[in-house]
């Protein structure tokens, strides 16, 4: 086995440090020197193959966790960068993009934080200009302090491993038939923190779904949220109140270019917490192996809602006791990515919608199935897709609620494991659906359902010649 790149050095002490496991310790089960160790860890000396195999061998994971695709997902978000009319007279070639990539990562992290700036400039501008004009000049504003939270779960693997303790020891004292009652949560909340759950209906046109009211040791929670939703809210603020040094200490550890991105990704992890509490690890585990996934058993087992659950099964990143290293995202009727998280190695774009052929999309238009399918990607990876959608909003008559589409997924190599894979033929290539991560960065030139020209190839119009989409025809070959 030839030398490996440099880079999975720091990916070895990350699995290294998530074990709680000492450089010293690791240097003397592979036998070699601790300062070589430390070389190999900081990128400074290359690893061979055998050697890379005794590493995965003691930190009990597989070769694909260290090299995964996260430099395609880079290269794909500096792409999506660079389609910007701002950089079009420089003609950056994809192949340009991916040396960036390859040989200065660093860079192409700083170039995506400034395009992530330059976009939020721009969109505080138009807002400007629409407040003052009273019109709509963009409809397509990106949530940013969004992608900061992907960001730092991407980096944390979307495993906190504190909050999992946590979690757990509030489940034992509080479980009854391995599910967690919202009584109980309640009175949990009461006799540890005098903290009184009031459940009450909103008054009109002032809608809510919870208030806590600090000095009043007061958590109000609407009657117009469902169950589970007041479940989980119930769960987070326990875990505001007795987990709120560990979530600081997680926060402290990731650069969050503001306040507001900050306060957002507390939520996030509180929430992250409330799901565990619910779930806890090693029994939601076991449940998924035994049920193979199935979010729907999975729903009913646990008394959680649909959503919830398609989130927890991307926290079972425990490198003692793994799942299957799922993708998630969530999007609505406009095609917006609300939610994206992606262990599977998709790339999930960062500034726009996905590929129209994703079946998260599809999945709209038969509310409630839950629809499952094999997609294959440009560079030829296959992953097994499911997608269903969910509604939001306050649960009274009259009311409108929104539907959004969840979409999970992982590489075929798991097929087996997953439940929804059983009716379809991961071998045939008929059933297979060619997507791509979006239409600027996607190469494909045979696909109908193109919305813009792909990037990095020249586009031209023909008068007399037209191919399956406006934007492809024989002269773009």
């Amino acid at each position: 086995m030839s030398q490996i790149d440099l880079k999975i050095g720091p990916k070895i002490k990350a699995f290294r440090r998530q074990l709680g496991l000492q450089a010293n310790k690791l240097a003397e089960d592979l036998s070699i020197s601790p300062s070589y160790l430390n070389l190999i860890e900081s990128g400074k000396r290359k690893i061979d193959g055998d050697l890379l195999l005794s590493v995965c061998e003691k930190l009990n994971i597989e070769l694909s966790d260290l090299t995964s695709k996260s430099d395609l997902n880079l290269q794909n978000t500096i792409s999506e960068i660079l389609d910007d009319s701002l950089f079009e007279d420089l003609d950056i070639l994809g192949p340009e993009v991916k040396d960036l990539v390859s040989t200065n990562p660093k860079i192409g992290k700083a170039i995506v934080r400034l395009g992530d700036i330059l976009k939020k400039k721009d969109h505080e501008l138009i807002d400007k200009i629409e407040k003052i004009s009273g019109k709509i000049v963009d409809n397509r504003k990106n949530s940013f302090p969004g992608e900061v939270i992907s960001d730092f779960l991407q980096q944390n693997r979307n495993y906190f491993p504190k909050l999992e303790e946590f979690a757990n020891k509030v489940f034992e004292k509080i479980q009854k038939n391995n599910r967690t009652r919202y009584i109980a949560l309640c009175e949990y909340l009461k006799s540890e923190y005098s903290i009184k759950v009031v459940d009450i209906i909103p008054e009109e046109n002032k809608p809510f779904s919870k208030i806590y009211h600090k000095n009043k040791k007061e958590l109000l929670l609407s009657d117009y949220s469902s169950l589970e939703t007041k479940k989980l809210h119930a769960a987070a603020q326990i875990a505001q109140e007795g987990a709120s040094k560990e979530i600081d200490k997680y926060l402290s550890s990731f650069s969050f270019p503001s306040e507001e991105s900050k306060k957002l990704t507390k939520v996030a992890l509180l929430n992250y917490c409330g799901a565990a509490i619910l779930m806890p690890y090693k029994l939601f585990h076991s449940e998924c192996k035994k049920l193979k996934y199935d979010l729907e058993l999975l729903q009913n087992t646990f008394a959680t809602s649909f959503e919830q659950v398609a989130h927890r099964v991307t926290c079972l990143q425990d490198p003692k006791l793994p799942g299957i290293p799922f993708h998630f995202l969530r999007v609505d009727m406009a095609g917006n990515i609300s939610k994206r998280f992606s262990l599977s190695g998709i790339d999930i774009p960062r500034y726009g919608g996905a590929c129209p052929r994703w079946n998260v999309y599809s999945a709209l238009t038969r509310p409630g199935v839950i629809q499952a399918a094999v997609s294959k990607m440009t560079n030829g990876e296959k992953y097994v897709c499911i997608a269903r959608t969910v509604e939001k909003g306050i649960g009274r008559f009259g009311q409108a609620k929104s539907i959004l589409s969840i979409g999970l997924g992982c590489e075929a190599k798991y097929a087996k494991d997953f439940v929804y894979t059983e009716n379809i033929n991961i071998n045939d290539k008929s059933t297979e659906i060619p997507i791509g991560v979006s239409c600027r960065t996607c190469d494909r030139l045979d696909c109908s359902q193109r919305a813009f020209p792909p990037l990095h190839k020249k586009f031209d119009v023909d008068l007399n010649t037209r191919g399956v989409s406006v934007y492809v025809s024989d002269n773009n070959s």
